[in-house]
């Protein structure tokens, strides 16, 4: 027996010592030029093992972060301020371990399969990576390996990244009357501050008969939201390529051989508070119906370098309690907060289905499972269709609710919902229809299907095309029949410029779109204000600028910075326009500035001479090109970025801050990962793109700007899709792992 165990022993040695061992996880990550990965799998967990190894390599700082901050431990791992121990109260509070086991259950068994995968995958890159990784967190011991259940808690805390995850600081402070209550202010404005804008072309305006979509999405230049670009395949079964968030875990936006599909984040209402009768004889009691109810109190323990801290949240069945300077919890009253977000648990089986669509009806499929978050969704396919809808997590609410359920808060905007939590009559209504209990049922919300043409750029679905407006829905989506932004104007008149000339359209037509870098604001209004320019010797130099400037925020445009300065401050002049919006010219009104109002004249000169006045402050001289003042800063250098400002007009959108002596610099959100996509005729993808911040946020990175230097000249990538592409790569570098 002892040397039958003792073979039983080498065998075992020798067996591991082959190259024909099977593993659990089998995988090819193959690097083309600028540090996309190519991650080949044999199945699903090979595919989330290597999907996370390719996102470590350029990301591991940001993500690990992320994890710290959905497990609550930012107190123990950077420090227990007040901001840190409210995220960490409220993460450890909402995100419960049941929660997390709720979302497991709900996906598919590729997916369970996949995101154990992504969990050794991530340990094996920091095991591989120990002693080599990025200086921004090389040594800390926040990097260190993750479970399921953190991961699981990661996963959720994205999706009420813009719901409750924006109150953090309301729901940790929340307690009753007479106990220590830190002054609180929020911002209840819950849509992302980001953007983007979305094209996409049918057969009836393209060259080549099939679809043709363009993705533009306006996301974060830093942090967790900031997107990764990433090729997915699993032979014979998954083939898709596009842009993950550095923070994520699968391809939120992309193309495969059959459909192309973008997002722009939705008007659709995300959470509505509930205000709560307390009992007058005891405040942790509300009324519902014809009783009172006991709020729930969560304890929790936030780990701190030294110990633990207890800290407590309150909880009614509508949701967390709140407070804030406009939201006190008093003897008689309090808030509570509902979010559609928090308890969508779609997302994963709505992304596996849309990365394996075939065609847009398809896309409408996966994405009528309801795992869309909080955006917008435009596609195009290889057929010719293009396809518009806001399928996203909205809650029910119908017209008696919002006539006979809302209540008026002092101090809050009006875009605030906020019910009569005492009433069952104000209720988010439950639908056997939807797949998220007291969300609004996806065939309640707006979709098309066309051979034409949608676009959207964040405002609402009514214009997605304006010769044929989607209408009727509930307002809690978005509103009908009013003025659209200068963003989206622009893009339907840039777009309708092009078919107007007769020629059906190509993917270089596109591109353009965005490469002109044409700021409609000023086409539409510069010549008026050079009107009431003249003949004043004080906005003089200003209006010279003005008069020379090309129109456009190309780096080496002059005059951008003026208009710039100008339009922040004219474009709350009060009838300023000389055209008011028409419902029924939506694309062409407003319009004109009220050159014959002497109030207005008078208002337009003094936006020019404190604009003027601002830049002189500033240290910034008023003629030099835009890319000397507007730019990125990468290691010691400035890489210039053309674009400029949504609300001022441009397509090309780019936000930032502004730095005396400097100019606008930082870059805080704009064009990020873009893309266009169409097919040729053997259905093989025709897509190029760019991601204007390159791969990596790390300085040491060879991919940390790579990128955003061809973004300056005006260059994209031409995407490797297919293995001849990625093989043919002058730069190609390959790593097989294998892992149990």
């Amino acid at each position: 027996m002892k040397y039958q165990n003792l073979l039983l022993l080498l065998s075992a040695m020798l067996l591991g010592c082959t190259a024909d061992v099977d593993h659990r996880y089998n995988v090819d990550i193959r690097w083309t030029s600028y540090g996309i990965p190519h991650v080949k799998a044999d199945d699903w967990g090979s595919l989330g093992y290597g999907f996370a190894y390719a996102t470590a390599t350029d990301g591991i700082c940001v993500f690990a972060h992320e994890v710290v901050k959905a497990n609550g431990t930012l107190s123990a791992d950077f420090g227990a301020s007040d901001e840190n121990l409210a995220s960490d109260t409220f993460y450890r509070a909402i995100i419960t371990p049941d929660k997390v086991q709720k979302n497991a259950a709900a996906m598919s068994n590729n997916m369970r399969a996949y995101s154990s995968g992504f969990v050794a995958g991530y340990n094996r890159f920091i095991n591989d990576n120990k002693q080599n990784l990025p200086a921004a967190c090389a040594g800390e011991k926040w990097i260190r390996p993750i479970n399921e259940l953190e991961l699981g808690r990661m996963f959720i805390a994205f999706g009420i990244r813009y719901g409750t995850g924006n109150f953090t600081a309301g729901i940790a402070a929340a307690a009753p009357p007479g106990e220590p209550v830190a002054t609180v202010q929020l911002d209840y404005d819950v849509t992302p501050k980001i953007g983007s804008n979305a094209i996409a072309l049918g057969s009836d305006l393209t060259q080549s008969g099939k679809g043709i979509l363009f993705g533009n999405p306006h996301y974060p230049w830093h942090g967790p939201a900031r997107f990764h670009m990433i090729h997915t395949t699993i032979p014979g079964e998954l083939d898709t390529m596009g842009a993950s968030l550095l923070s994520g875990s699968f391809v939120v936006i992309g193309f495969n051989k059959d459909i192309a599909w973008t997002h722009t984040v939705s008007t659709a209402l995300r959470l509505t508070l509930f205000e709560l009768e307390l009992n007058p004889e005891n405040s942790m009691q509300y009324r519902y119906g014809d009783e009172y109810r006991d709020m729930e109190m969560i304890q929790v323990a936030v780990p701190l370098a030294e110990g633990d801290s207890k800290q407590t949240i309150y909880m009614t069945h509508h949701g967390p309690v709140l407070v804030s300077d406009e939201l006190p919890w008093t003897q008689t009253r309090a808030f509570a907060v509902r979010d559609a977000l928090l308890n969508n648990d779609a997302a994963f089986s709505t992304y596996e289905a849309l990365q394996t669509a075939a065609s847009v009806a398809d896309v409408e499929a996966a994405i009528s499972k309801q795992g869309i978050y909080f955006v917008n969704t435009i596609a195009a396919d290889r057929h010719g269709s293009a396809f518009y809808a806001d399928i996203s997590s909205t809650p029910h609410l119908d017209m008696d609710i919002l006539t006979n359920c809302r209540r008026d808060v002092t101090g809050l905007p009006p875009q605030v919902v906020v019910l009569d939590g005492s009433s069952p009559e104000c209720e988010w209504r439950d639908d056997p229809r939807s797949a998220i209990p007291g969300n609004l049922p996806a065939d309640e919300m707006p979709r098309a299907t066309s051979t034409r043409y949608f676009t959207n750029s964040n405002d609402s679905y009514w214009l997605s095309n304006p010769d044929e407006p989607l209408e009727g829905y509930l307002p809690t989506i978005g509103p009908e029949k009013s003025a659209r932004t200068l963003r989206t104007r622009a893009g339907l008149v840039f777009l309708n410029e092009r078919l107007e000339m007769g020629n059906k359209l190509k993917p270089d037509d596109i591109q353009s779109l965005l490469l002109s870098h044409r700021h409609f604001g000023a086409e539409l209004l510069l010549d008026d204000v050079l009107i009431l320019c003249e003949n004043d010797s004080e906005i003089a130099l200003s209006c010279d600028v003005l008069r020379a400037w090309d129109r456009t925020a190309n780096i080496d445009s002059r005059g951008m910075q003026v208009w710039t300065e100008f339009w922040e401050i004219a474009r709350h002049i009060g009838g300023l326009y000389a055209v008011p919006f028409d419902p029924d010219d939506p694309v062409n009104t407003p319009r004109g500035i009220a050159t014959d109002n002497p109030l207005v004249r008078g208002a337009v000169r003094e936006a020019l001479a404190a604009a003027q006045q601002r830049l002189v402050d500033a240290d910034i001289e008023l003629d030099l090109p835009w890319g000397d003042v507007q730019f990125a800063e990468r290691n010691g250098t400035r890489i210039p970025v053309p674009g400029g400002p949504g609300r001022h007009g441009m397509f090309s959108y780019i936000n930032t801050d502004f730095t005396n002596g400097k100019g606008y610099t930082p870059i805080v959100h704009g064009n990020s990962y873009i893309q266009v996509v169409t097919w040729d005729d053997d259905g093989v993808p025709d897509a190029r793109g760019i991601l204007t911040y390159s791969q990596s946020p790390e300085a040491d990175s060879p991919h940390y700007y790579d990128q955003t230097e061809l973004y300056a000249r005006g260059e994209w990538l031409q995407l490797p899709f297919t293995d001849e592409e990625i093989l043919a790569d002058p730069n190609l570098r390959t790593l097989t792992l294998r892992g149990d």
